[in-house]
C-alpha cells in the first residue's frame, strides 16, 4: 500500500475504556457481530500495533457516522482511527462496487450526459439483480437519480450575474448537488442573493472526499483534498468573503477532516469555511435577514451525524423556527442507517435497515408534510423506504422569500 498518511493514530491512548462510544454506536445497537468502537478502534488499535494478524474483520462494520467521537469524553478521534486502521490492512482493499459507489464526481460526469437512460435502467428489476449478483449492491434501495443539467451548467446559463453584488461568497457544491438534485444549490442562490450576497463557484471543485474514506480510497481522497484546498485559498484570496457547503458531510470534511484525517494542511483556512447554517444565522443575528411569508407547513427535522459531529443542529432549528407558518417536529438524533455508501451494499443493507427502523417509526407517528435534514444521504435513506419527502433546510427557507 502507498498511502503518503501518517496512518497510525495515537490518540488512543487518551481512551478511559468507558465504553461510552459503544453504548451510542447505532450498528453495535443492531449488529451483534460489531463488537463496538471501543474494541475496533483504540483497543484494536494497540493490538494492530504488534503487527498485521491482529486487522480484524470487525473494521467493516464501521460506518464512520461520528457518533463515538461525539460521545467520547477523552476526545478520542475514534471513527478516524478505525478508518486509518482500514486503510492500512491488506483485508479491506476496495472492489469495484466500492469504486463505482464512492467516485461520485466521475460518475455524475458519466451519467449525466444520458440521465434519462441510466435513471431508467436502474430501476428495472432485473437489472438490479443483476447489479446485486454481480457487484454487491443490494437491489432493494432506490438509487439516486442523474440531473441531465448540471448545477455547473444551470449556474452558467441561468443564474443572474453575481458579480454586481458587493459581497460575495464561494459555494461548495459537492457531487450531489452538481449532478442528482440541483434544487438545494439554486435554493442557496435565491435566498443569499434575497440578503445582497452573491455567489461564485470555485474554479475547479473535486468530490469532498467522503465517500472515497468511507470506501479506502485515502490516496484519493488526499489528492482531492489538495485541489479543493488549493481553490479555497485562491477564493478566499479574490474578493470571497467566506466557502460555504449545503452538505453536512461535505462540510465537515473539507473543514475538519482534510487536516485531522488526510494530512492536508488548511488550518489557515478553515475558520473562512462552512456548512450554510452558520454563516445564515451570524448574518440573521446581524439583521441582514431576508423577508418571509408564511409557508404554513408541517416538517420533522432530522439532525444527521456529522451535522451531530460539528455541533450545528441548533443552528439548522434556529433557521427553521424563525421561518413563520413551519410547524417544526424535532426527530430523534438517531443515524438514518445510510451513511453514504454503507446502506447500499448488500451485505449491509439489513443493518442499514435495522438502524434506521426507529427513525422511521417516528416519522410515521409524527406524519409530517416534509422531512427536513441537511444531508443527502440521509435524504435517500428516508425517501427511499418510507412514503415522505425529504426537503432541506434552505429549501424551506427559499419557498418563504417574498
Amino acid at each position: 500500500m502507498t498511502v503518503n498518511l501518517a496512518l497510525l493514530d495515537t490518540t488512543f491512548d487518551q481512551c478511559i475504556k468507558c465504553t461510552v462510544c459503544t453504548t451510542y454506536c447505532p450498528v453495535a445497537e443492531v449488529q451483534p457481530d460489531y463488537p463496538g468502537p471501543k474494541q475496533s478502534g483504540p483497543d484494536g488499535e494497540r493490538l494492530r500495533m504488534k503487527g498485521t494478524a491482529f486487522y480484524d474483520e470487525s473494521l467493516k462494520y464501521c460506518t464512520n457516522c461520528k457518533r463515538c467521537e461525539v460521545a467520547c469524553p477523552s476526545g478520542v478521534e475514534i471513527g478516524s482511527i478505525i478508518q486509518k486502521a482500514k486503510a492500512r490492512s491488506g483485508q479491506h482493499k476496495p472492489k469495484l462496487r466500492d469504486y463505482i459507489l464512492s467516485h461520485t464526481d466521475f460518475m455524475g460526469a458519466v451519467a449525466t450526459p444520458v440521465a434519462p437512460i441510466v435513471n431508467a435502467v436502474t430501476k428495472v428489476k432485473p437489472v438490479r439483480r443483476i447489479m446485486a449478483k454481480v457487484l454487491d449492491i443490494d437491489e432493494r434501495p432506490v438509487m439516486p437519480e442523474y440531473t441531465r443539467k448540471t448545477f455547473r451548467q444551470w449556474y452558467a446559463s441561468e443564474c443572474p450575474d453575481q458579480t454586481t453584488y458587493d459581497r460575495q461568497v464561494s459555494y461548495f457544491h459537492g457531487c450531489y448537488v452538481n449532478s442528482n438534485d440541483t434544487s438545494v444549490g439554486r435554493d442557496l442562490v435565491k435566498v443569499l442573493n434575497a440578503m445582497a450576497i452573491g455567489v461564485r463557484l470555485l474554479q475547479k471543485e473535486k468530490c469532498c472526499g467522503v465517500p472515497l474514506i468511507a470506501n479506502g480510497f485515502l490516496d484519493k481522497a488526499q489528492s482531492h483534498a489538495r485541489l479543493n484546498t488549493e481553490q479555497f485559498a485562491n477564493a478566499l484570496n479574490d474578493t470571497s468573503e467566506c466557502v460555504i457547503s449545503t452538505s453536512s458531510s461535505c462540510a465537515m470534511t473539507i473543514r475538519d477532516e482534510y487536516h485531522s484525517l488526510l494530512g492536508v494542511d488548511n488550518r489557515n483556512l478553515s475558520d473562512r469555511i462552512f456548512l450554510f447554517n452558520t454563516f445564515l444565522v451570524k448574518e440573521f443575528e446581524k439583521g441582514n435577514m431576508p423577508e418571509l411569508k408564511p409557508v404554513n407547513i408541517k416538517i420533522a427535522y432530522h439532525s444527521p451525524c456529522h451535522l451531530v459531529r460539528v455541533g450545528g443542529v441548533v443552528l439548522t432549528v434556529e433557521i427553521l423556527r424563525r421561518i413563520p407558518g413551519v410547524e417544526l417536529h424535532m426527530l430523534d438524533r438517531r443515524c438514518c442507517g445510510m451513511a453514504g455508501t454503507y446502506g447500499f451494499k448488500k451485505e449491509n443493507y439489513e443493518t442499514s435497515q435495522a438502524i434506521a427502523a426507529p427513525l422511521f417509526d417516528e416519522i410515521r407517528s409524527i406524519d409530517p408534510d416534509f422531512v427536513v435534514t441537511d444531508c443527502e444521504s440521509c435524504k435517500m435513506q428516508v425517501e427511499s423506504a418510507t412514503e415522505y419527502s425529504v426537503m432541506h433546510p434552505l429549501s424551506v427557507l427559499a419557498r418563504a422569500l417574498v
